[in-house]
Parts: C-alpha cells; sequence; structure tokens
C-alpha cells in the first residue's frame, strides 16, 4: 500500500515515513503544495497524509484541488491548529480526517487504518487465502499453522497480492503499490522478490498459492499441480 505524504517539517516527515516504512507501507514525500499535486497526479496513492501549514498552495487549497481533479484517496489532514473552524474548514475541502498536532505515531496508525477500512480500500485485520493466514496488524504470516519469517518488502508484496488474491496484479500495479518512486521499472526487482515468495510459502508444498500468468503478471490462488492458469 502506497502513501504520500506532504510535510515540510523535515524531522516530522522523517518520524511519519520511518514509522510506516516499518509497517511495510511503500511511502513518498513531498514538502510543498505544488510537490503534492505534482506526485497525486503522477503517481497512485491509497492514502496522502497532509500537512495543513505547508508552502503554498496550503494544505487546505491541495485538498481542494486533489478532489476536483477526481484523486478520491483517503486523506489525513495534519494540523497544530485545534480550532473549529480549521477542523470544519480541513474536512469541508475534502479530507477524511483530521489529526492535531502533537500525536503519538500509533493513533495516526490506527485512523490511517481505520480510514481505509472505511473507504473500502484493501485493509483487513486478517486476510486468509486456503491456508495462508495474515495478520495485517502484527505481521505475522503462517502457512498451515507455520508461521514464515518474511523481510518488510517481502510481507508488503505478499499483503498486496493476498488482498487481491484470485486476480492478476500486473507489474506496473505491483510496483505502484508496493514500492515507492525509487523503483526502477527496468529491474528485475519483483521477479526477485516473486521468487524469494514461492521459496517461502510454496516450497514443498503441493498445493501453490503464488502463480504466474505469462505476460500478465502474477495471481495468488490455490492450485494444485496440473493446474491450467
Amino acid at each position: 500500500m502506497r502513501i504520500l505524504i506532504v510535510e515540510d517539517d523535515p524531522d516530522m516527515s522523517r518520524f511519519i515515513a520511518r514509522g510506516l516504512s516499518e509497517q511495510s507501507y511503500a511511502v513518498d514525500v513531498a514538502a510543498t503544495g505544488e510537490a503534492a499535486l505534482e506526485a497525486a497526479a503522477t503517481s497512485s496513492y491509497d492514502a496522502i497524509i497532509l500537512d495543513a501549514m505547508i508552502p503554498p498552495p496550503d494544505g487546505f487549497e491541495v485538498c481542494r484541488r486533489l478532489r476536483a481533479e477526481g484523486i478520491d484517496a483517503t486523506i489525513l489532514m495534519l494540523t497544530a491548529r485545534d480550532s473549529l473552524a480549521d477542523r470544519v474548514e480541513g474536512l469541508d475541502s475534502g479530507a477524511d480526517d483530521y489529526l492535531v498536532k502533537p500525536f503519538e505515531f500509533a493513533e495516526l496508525l490506527a485512523r490511517l487504518r481505520a480510514l481505509l477500512r472505511r473507504r473500502g480500500t484493501r485493509q483487513y485485520p486478517v486476510i486468509e487465502v486456503g491456508d495462508l493466514r495474515l495478520d495485517t496488524r502484527s505481521h505475522r504470516v503462517t502457512r498451515a499453522g507455520v508461521e514464515l519469517q518474511l523481510t518488510t518488502k517481502e510481507y508488503a508484496l505478499l499483503e498486496y497480492l493476498s488482498v487481491n488474491a484470485g486476480r492478476v496484479m500486473g507489474r506496473e500495479e505491483i510496483a505502484e503499490h508496493v514500492w515507492n518512486d525509487e523503483f526502477d521499472p527496468f529491474s528485475n526487482l519483483i521477479e526477485v522478490y516473486i521468487g524469494r515468495l514461492r521459496r517461502l510459502v510454496d516450497r514443498e508444498r503441493q498445493t501453490k498459492l503464488i502463480h504466474t500468468i505469462r505476460g500478465s503478471g502474477y495471481i495468488l490462488e490455490p492450485r494444485e499441480p496440473n493446474t491450467a492458469p
């Protein structure tokens, strides 16, 4: 899942980005309103964490423009101002929720998860595909009750495939939602990670879950040996 952080305070930006990255989110950062609008126009985000008081245009105007352009990503607005008028302006400009600084990261994360669930943006406490089980809060993954040890990026890729189980996911979709702007579209990184997941998830198991659809991408679904794609 890919998140855009719009925050001009570098310490705050790093704090949020580090916390979200540790939770397996792909994170991009913008420090100005113009940079935020450009990023949102060129990349697909599941959520945007938007500070209200950024270099112009401010967060309220950025939010209004994003909604006017049809961008429906979840928007969580941050601000140091706690007046009723500011909260109303933020919500009226198109934000889904409003969080006042200072805040605990745990609260930001909980609000983000709640917003994504509310909007149906592929955020579930537990995902099960066959005998594969992912707990999205603890990031604990088991298959047939046996715990699998995954890196942060391996988990992010497996979660994305799992919440889209039964659908063929192309490289472009995977790159957009699992990696950030630093991803090289000409690299074989996705193939490398798919190979790692196969060794972790499918090795020595009769029913395979991760499959390549030649020329199209990858699909996660239970298949017995010799089952045609």
